[in-house]
């Protein structure tokens, strides 16, 4: 399919595309700065990759056009999977693509920021990880990687000409609609970053008529703690455990994804048992994603007793992770080629207990709040959004799936052996507060679906591939032998010598799609890492998604798209 795709391209653009490959099933093609913009417009009309996922930029400082930006699309009708690349030298801007894909507008910024690539036309091209008193790009390679920089002042989202101009449009409201016509003063108010309802370090400064969001804008990077620089000084299983932190509500989805992504890159295929209790393991970790997502959502709505239902089933569901991992919250479970062990005696027996006190749950908390008149109220129409906008701005996962649209990478582009398995994916219809939440309660029946089937037809056999490679040897070689030894100090110590290359693994998060791009250069260390997190894009939205409501329902629509910082600003 990706062939046919380049020979297209190739035809539609001629010498304007550069070179092309095939990628592990993804369409990759080259194009100078200059035809950047008409090859990405082409692709999103006519070819339909209506979902831009990420922007990823690349340092190579040996090069005479020293940085590589990677847009990397998605067609979800013909299934395309297209990444386009574009040489940049230092100094040299490429044409913003804000004006293709609203979703462009942090992606880019996030290449500004960290790498200094500019962008011609971009609407707001300002730090976004970085603090706005950083000096330098923090993942060129020549920045030292142990050189922090304090902030001492805070930056004023929006500046006093913003401010008046939206003055204005509030007057020119007030003047219409108020038989006084008197002028309304706007309040500026910051919500978060430190405020339990932003759960987590996330800042929002709001202008207020009243209690009205007239305008909005936010801000993170109060918890970034440079995953992707740190990927490239450690080598790639000892990337393991910081992938923990990023969505640290569903460790063990992140741990596996990580895993497959590095596995495409070598092209080993792990065993059959290994495919099994991943699935199995994601599967819970989605619950438990699902289950803190709910909770949290229904107490900020004031719908205080259904927290207690559904944490009661989390933390069941924890006391598994603590025996299978040793660690409740940042498990480190899954192996490059393998896990970290099987599972223990007892774990289904155990597994399949804890999935009727889920449905139990799920029962009684949709018996209190489905058609609760304050709930209905506080939810239904609250922060609705279309189908097609909110594929421009990046969704993916349960708020995409609130629009009715019917995209889950585990069906989409399987992996594990998903298509093996019988499920359901959960539609909403407005796109609202509401069908954003009720689509989680209906995927928790569909992951306990999942988990049911698994547990039915666990294979036996090893859960680590048979290759030294990649998987440390036994204790006992180690032990006692000086192959087993000397292989086990290598691996330890130089790392798994990845092929070089590159490659996208991604699969389905508790958030929607979490991606690794991954650039190894063939040594034990990755040369570049680019993290996908599902909800950065999905935060990038908040401020068009509040203009025009309430307070109130700033929070109740915060909740619902399930921001968690730690993948958020990684």
């Amino acid at each position: 399919m990706s062939r046919k795709l380049l020979e297209r391209l190739q035809q539609e653009f001629g010498t304007a595309i550069l070179r092309t490959a095939d990628q592990h099933g993804d369409a990759v093609i080259w194009v100078a700065p200059k035809d950047a913009t008409v090859v990405l417009r082409h692709l999103r009309d006519r070819e339909q990759c209506e979902l831009l996922l990420d922007v990823a930029g690349v340092d190579y400082p040996e090069r005479a056009k020293r940085f590589e930006v990677n847009y990397l699309l998605r067609s979800l009708a013909r299934a395309h999977r297209v990444r386009v690349k574009i040489d940049v030298a230092e100094g040299e801007a490429v044409e913003s693509a804000t004006p293709l894909w609203r979703c462009a507008d942090w992606h880019e910024r996030e290449v500004f920021d960290l790498l200094g690539v500019p962008f011609r036309g971009h609407p707001d091209l300002r730090r976004i990880l970085c603090h706005h008193e950083f000096e330098g790009h923090a993942l060129r390679k020549d920045y030292p990687i142990e050189q922090g920089q304090p902030c001492v002042s805070t930056e004023k989202l929006f500046g006093d000409h913003e401010i008046e101009q939206a003055s204005r449009r509030s007057e020119g409201v007030a003047a219409a609609g108020d038989e006084s016509g008197l002028p309304s003063d706007l309040l500026t108010v910051n919500i978060g970053p430190s405020h339990p309802a932003t759960h987590g370090a996330l800042r929002v400064e709001v202008l207020l008529d009243g209690e009205t969001v007239v305008r909005a804008r936010s801000e993170i990077g109060y918890l970034h703690r440079c995953f992707e620089k740190e990927a490239e000084d450690h080598t790639w299983h000892e990337v393991m455990p910081y992938t923990d932190r990023l969505n640290y509500c569903s460790a063990l989805l992140n741990n596996a994804i990580w895993a497959h992504s590095v596995e495409k890159l070598l092209g080993v295929q792990i065993t059959p048992r290994c495919r099994a209790i991943r699935v199995i393991v994601s599967e819970l970790a989605r619950l438990t994603d699902h289950l803190v997502c709910l909770a949290a959502n229904l107490v900020d709505i004031g719908a205080l007793t259904n927290y207690w239902y559904l944490y009661n089933v989390r933390e069941g569901i924890y006391q598994i992770f603590d025996k299978l991992c040793g660690s409740r919250l940042t498990t480190n479970y899954a192996r490059i080629g393998g896990m970290s062990h099987d599972l223990y005696p007892g774990f289904a027996e155990e597994t399949l207990f804890h999935l009727g006190r889920l449905d139990e749950a799920i029962r009684d908390v949709t018996g209190l709040v489905a058609r609760n008149r304050i709930f209905l109220d506080r939810t239904v129409g609250v922060g609705a959004i279309s189908r097609e906008e909110a594929l421009s701005w990046g969704y993916t996962g349960p708020c995409l799936r609130a629009t009715g649209l019917a995209y889950d990478v585990r069906r989409f582009a399987p992996y594990f052996g998903y298509e093996e398995y019988d499920f359901d994916i959960p539609v909403g219809e407005h796109g609202d507060t509401y069908d954003r939440i009720m689509v989680r309660f209906e995927e928790m029946k569909q992951s306990a679906r999942i988990i049911r089937q698994a547990l039915r037809k666990l294979p036996e056999g090893p859960v680590n591939i048979d290759d030294p490679r990649v998987i440390l040897p036994p204790k006992e070689s180690v032990y006692g032998s000086i192959e087993g030894m000397m292989n086990q100090f290598k691996l330890i110590y130089e790392g798994i010598q990845v092929p070089a290359g590159e490659a996208y693994g991604f699969g389905e998060g508790g958030n929607g799609e979490l991606g690794f791009f991954c650039v190894s250069n063939g040594t034990g260390r990755p040369w570049r890492v680019k993290v996908r997190p599902p909800c950065f894009p999905i935060f990038s939205s908040y401020s068009r998604l509040i203009e025009g409501g309430m307070i109130p329902d700033a929070i109740a629509i915060l909740g619902s798209l399930n921001i968690i910082a730690g993948e958020l600003d990684r």
